[in-house]
């Protein structure tokens, strides 16, 4: 159990000691280039999502508290998998893709709960103060999830043959992350690779199985 507590411990760290930088040191909106000026393609973007990861966001504010619950509740049940996987000893690369999830999971929780009581609000004039003296912009479990990292790494226009989107423009990575939602995406491809690969196992073992010759009287 040691080595899942240690990975949910770390990304958790990583996590929140970017998201408090951004929050203070960047105004809503504004963005640097991650490796220098010349390379257009990745960045530092400061922007608030009061909804899913990647920017997803739906139902307003009741919409909003809906998702935060619904994260607690599932937080609850990968927890709960997480124990049951280290207490059956399953696979070690199961118990690392759960906590992976786990991790994620809780980072951007502590955003929703946390975030709207100790920072004020971050506008692109004005960059966020901690525990400001007025309170901070939203109440419980109603604050915005920080994200930062934005990868535009291909831009284009689709040809004007191809149905519904012929001639519209797109671009390839639109959605700005962070990175709670990246272990959260590792974590789940670790989990169903790991998991197909235990059932090809699985498949193999009962098909030996049923081919063995019967042992002779």
């Amino acid at each position: 159990m040691k080595r899942p507590v240690l990975i949910i411990l770390l990304v958790l760290l990583a996590d929140q000691l970017l998201k408090f930088w951004v929050k203070l040191s960047f105004f809503l909106g504004e963005s640097i280039p991650l490796f220098g000026e010349g390379h257009a393609w990745a960045y530092l973007q400061f922007v608030e999502n009061k909804g899913m990861a990647f920017g997803l966001e739906f139902g307003g504010e009741a919409g909003k508290m809906a998702l935060t619950l619904f994260r607690m509740a599932a937080l609850v049940g990968i927890g709960y998998l997480l124990r049951k996987a280290a207490l059956d000893k399953q696979h070690p690369a199961m118990a690392t893709s759960l906590a992976l999830v786990f991790a994620g999971a809780l980072g951007n929780i502590i955003d929703s709960a946390f975030y709207g009581l100790i920072f004020d609000a971050s506008t692109p004039f004005q960059k966020a103060v901690l525990f400001p003296p007025g309170g901070g912009y939203a109440p419980f479990l109603h604050g915005a999830v920080v994200d930062m990292f934005y990868f535009p790494l291909l831009h284009g226009r689709f040809p004007q043959w191809l149905p519904i989107w012929g001639g519209q423009e797109y671009e390839f990575f639109r959605p700005v992350f962070n990175i709670a939602d990246a272990a959260i995406s590792v974590g789940i491809v670790l989990v169903i690779l790991v998991q197909g690969k235990h059932d090809r196992k699985a498949r193999l073992s009962d098909l030996s199985a049923t081919t063995s010759p019967e042992p002779l009287p």
